[in-house]
């Protein structure tokens, strides 16, 4: 199958950008001023905490990952399409796309606090009270998102953990406070970080 390729442009790379900004904003504003409790999980996590110790450290993500109750989410589903948001249920997914003409890429994916995203998943996500405010949304607290990464520890899970080791937000002296089967997750990851 061929593809059409557009010209190159820096400006495309930067609005991409923009825009996960853009609907991580506007997602956190639905729901603070609807009086929903969340917390924004994922790539965007990670991004704020690596970046309050070396931005250049940060990575981008084109996922908008918020966490709230399961209790919430007819309030959230109300909400989030008052926003203007499209609600879709894929692959197991509840999201709500950017508008009705965006692709899954540009959706803003829900997670649930106090469930497991996997059956197999040792321990269930953080409840949103596990989370700080950033002066523009709640984010889970530092403990909480490690815990996260260290349960679904798919490879970008790895590389935001390995981030993480990088700019010395956590090490070996974490293991203490995970259960076991995370601590020897993170040790593993520590003592091998090329895999």
């Amino acid at each position: 199958m061929a593809i059409e390729l557009s010209p190159f442009s820096l400006d495309r790379m930067v609005r991409a950008v923009e825009k996960v900004r853009e609907r991580l904003l506007r997602a956190t504003s639905t729901l603070r001023n609807a009086g929903i409790p969340y917390a924004v999980a994922g790539g965007n996590a990670v991004a704020v905490w690596v970046s309050r110790v070396d931005e250049s450290a940060t990575r981008n993500t084109r996922d908008v990952d918020i966490l709230i109750r399961r209790g919430d989410l007819e309030a959230a589903n109300e909400a989030f399409i008052s926003a203007g948001f499209v609600y879709r249920h894929s692959a197991g997914m509840d999201m709500f796309l950017d508008g009705p003409h965006a692709k899954a890429r540009d959706a803003v994916l829900l997670f649930f606090a106090n469930e497991k995203v996997r059956e197999h998943e040792s321990i269930a996500n953080p409840d949103v009270s596990e989370s700080e405010d950033t002066g523009d949304f709640q984010v889970l607290s530092l403990q909480a998102l490690v815990r996260i990464k260290l349960t679904a520890f798919r490879k970008k899970d790895q590389v935001h953990l390995l981030d993480f080791i990088d700019v010395g937000l956590i090490d070996e002296s974490w293991c203490e406070r995970l259960p076991d089967d995370l601590a020897a997750r993170l040790k593993n990851l520590i003592e091998n970080p090329e895999g």
